[in-house]
């Protein structure tokens, strides 16, 4: 790997052509923070991705997307002195050490669990009104649950128990039933949400992310639907002609095929 000699030169390298486009690049010159925004989204969920597929050369690539956009809102920071790269670097660094008085101060823990509780509980001395403050209001809605669930859970808000949580689940599942038996749409997806929610927290204590399982689920269930369209292809046969159990029959062989 390269020392750190050599990373601080690379760091360096990326400083410094971001110095030039933003001089001299017609794209990069009207490029602003807000502009910028969604596409450091796309950014992340592609980064997302390559972590999902282990794909570590891509992993690479994706990081290096995702710098680029630091860099790039620093640089544009510091053109009207508000901060700049340094700046950017220092207030994580300060804010890391603040936040592990286990390591840089006197405070002692015994597991991870100690360490997110103090985390949350040092938030609110830094004049946080809530623990959730911290949640993206723009989160998708699965993954603003777990880290709700997360940050409450920091400061002891939280069951003891997995069969606990599962038993939360299994009374959410049957006040859904009831009220798809009445019939009540704004009622049914009440309940539907607890059943989600109770059920993200039900993977929290499985020590599971539910974003990452369900995901992996869309990909599977979308792998195996690709290979029955192209099973029907090949047989000159359309989807929409075929009857369930014609169809099934390629399912069934596409949950044979590697993972």
């Amino acid at each position: 790997m390269n020392s750190r000699v050599d990373q601080l030169k690379a760091f360096d390298r990326l400083l410094t052509i971001m110095d030039e486009l933003r001089e001299q690049c017609p794209w990069d010159k009207k490029q602003t923070m807000e502009t910028l925004r969604h596409l450091t989204i796309e950014e992340t969920y592609e980064l997302g991705d390559a972590i999902l597929d282990n794909d570590l050369d891509e992993i690479k690539k994706e990081l290096g997307d995702v710098l680029l956009h630091i860099v790039f809102y620093s640089k544009i920071g510091s053109e009207t002195n508000d901060f700049d790269i340094a700046d950017v670097c220092n207030t994580i660094c300060d804010k890391l050490i603040n936040r592990h008085p286990h390591i840089y101060g006197d405070v002692t823990v015994e597991n991870e669990e100690d360490v997110k509780r103090n985390w949350e509980n040092l938030k609110l001395k830094e004049g946080k009104a809530s623990v959730l403050e911290g949640v993206p209001k723009s989160l998708p809605a699965l993954v603003k649950a777990n880290r709700i669930q997360d940050k409450v859970a920091g400061v002891g808000f939280d069951w003891e128990e997995p069969n606990q949580v599962w038993e939360k689940v299994e009374e959410e599942l049957k006040e859904l039933q009831e009220e798809i038996k009445i019939g009540d749409s704004n009622a049914i997806e009440n309940e539907f949400g607890d059943v989600m929610f109770s059920m993200v927290n039900y993977a929290r204590f499985l020590k599971i992310n539910p974003e990452n399982a369900l995901e992996r689920t869309n990909k599977k269930f979308s792998k195996r639907f690709q290979y029955l369209e192209s099973r029907a292809k090949a047989l000159n046969k359309n989807l929409k002609d075929m009857t369930l159990q014609e169809m099934d029959v390629f399912w069934e062989e596409a949950k044979q095929l590697p993972k």
